[in-house]
């Protein structure tokens, strides 16, 4: 195999491992920025199969000359000479603003895209906004955040595993929906990710763990599946909302340097 060929072939595999985009954008930035990969390696692992990303706002930040959008490598540059020391996630939802600081303008854009990259030492927010195959990540000025600790995150993630398994098989889960009982079963073989240089192995199995988990969720509330009242479809999603937290803040704890242990 060539090195193209195996430069592709990687490329393939990081894309369509079903890591969020902040998340693979705040490990692959954070790579780049300590010096452990370089631009190309960046920019493949981040656009991927996408046509574009560009970075809008910065310029209103007083960080460009004008408003008008830049590549993703001239905005993370920018953002980069403003002080950056890492690249991290938020993956807030309602009622849970999870890797969010403020100020209220970014954790409003943040909830409504349900994702963002916050650079620390900047103070800066990216917010995703994908139309088609296109993406623009907007700019916003961000706060100082409080963040899940890892084996905390850890923890609770294997606590709420085998909790939502035994609610799930109350619920009958394997009648409904058969491939999330498939699932449960299954808990020891997780996604394979192939993180950049630099990312702590604790936290590449947390990430791993944790899509897992947002996996099942995702699949159990597919759609109403062998629910037949508003009682079952209330206890489906009452056994899962603390799986898809524990997830959520694993996946944000995995995915923030300032959260990684030394």
């Amino acid at each position: 195999m060539t090195v193209t060929e195996r430069r592709t072939e990687e490329r393939i595999e990081r894309v369509d491992d079903g890591l969020p985009l902040a998340v693979r954008t705040a490990w692959w930035a954070t790579a780049w920025l300590r010096g452990y990969v370089v631009t190309d390696l960046l920019l493949d692992a981040v656009i991927g199969d996408d046509a574009t990303h560009v970075v809008a706002g910065l310029g209103a930040l007083g960080l460009g000359p004008d408003d008008a959008a830049e590549t993703l490598l001239t905005g993370l540059a920018r953002v980069r000479a403003e002080g950056a020391s890492g690249f991290g996630v938020a993956l807030p939802v309602e009622g849970d603003p999870v890797g969010l600081g403020g100020p209220a303008e970014f954790n409003a854009a943040v909830m409504e895209a349900g994702q963002a990259v916050v650079v620390s030492g900047a103070w800066i927010g990216l917010v995703p906004d994908r139309v088609g195959a296109a993406v623009t990540w907007h700019a916003q000025r961000a706060e100082r955040r409080q963040l899940p600790d890892v084996g905390e995150a850890d923890r609770v993630l294997r606590r709420e595993l085998p909790r939502a398994a035994d609610a799930l098989a109350d619920l009958d889960v394997a009648r409904w929906r058969p491939e999330v009982a498939d699932r449960l079963m299954n808990l020891r073989h997780r996604p394979r990710l192939a993180p950049p240089p630099g990312v702590p192995a604790r936290c590449v199995e947390l990430a791993a763990r944790a899509l897992q988990a947002a996996d099942i969720v995702d699949l159990a509330l597919e759609d109403d599946g062998g629910a037949v009242s508003a009682q079952e479809i209330s206890a489906r999603r009452a056994a899962l909302r603390p799986l898809d937290r524990a997830a959520r803040h694993a996946l944000v704890a995995a995915g923030s340097p300032e959260a990684w242990p030394e």
